[in-house]
């Protein structure tokens, strides 16, 4: 397999089989053919990068899921953000998050800061 920079679908779809096919044969990465793998992992990585971006999540809606998953309501957050109506008000959007709170929600929830800060 000789390796270049993919510039068609076409391209992409042949290196995504040799790699279905070196999965198959389970290349070991230290083999010539797994080094080659691994380059084509990077070729394919940023190929989907530049054509099939992934939005950022939303900082609101990570939090409700992470509060649903760990139980939480948002009662729990009183005196911690703020008021009652304080914390209703950040999670209905009708306040914006602040950088305390994005710490908090972090450390509490263990949501990235990246995605509270997007």
């Amino acid at each position: 397999m000789i390796l270049k920079t993919i510039k068609t679908d076409e391209e992409y779809e042949v290196l995504m089989n040799w790699i279905d096919e070196q999965f198959d044969k389970k290349t070991p990465p230290e083999s010539p053919d797994g080094e080659l793998l691994q380059v084509a992992l990077l070729l394919i990585k940023a190929y989907e990068d530049e054509h099939y971006p992934i939005p950022a999540p939303d900082p609101i809606e990570a939090i409700r899921l992470k509060m649903e998953e760990l139980g939480y309501k948002n009662k729990d957050f009183v005196g911690k953000v703020g008021s009652k109506s304080y914390v209703s008000a950040v999670l209905n959007r009708r306040k914006p998050l602040t950088l305390e709170m994005v710490k908090f929600f972090h450390k509490e929830l263990g949501i990235p800061a990246g995605v509270l800060l997007s």
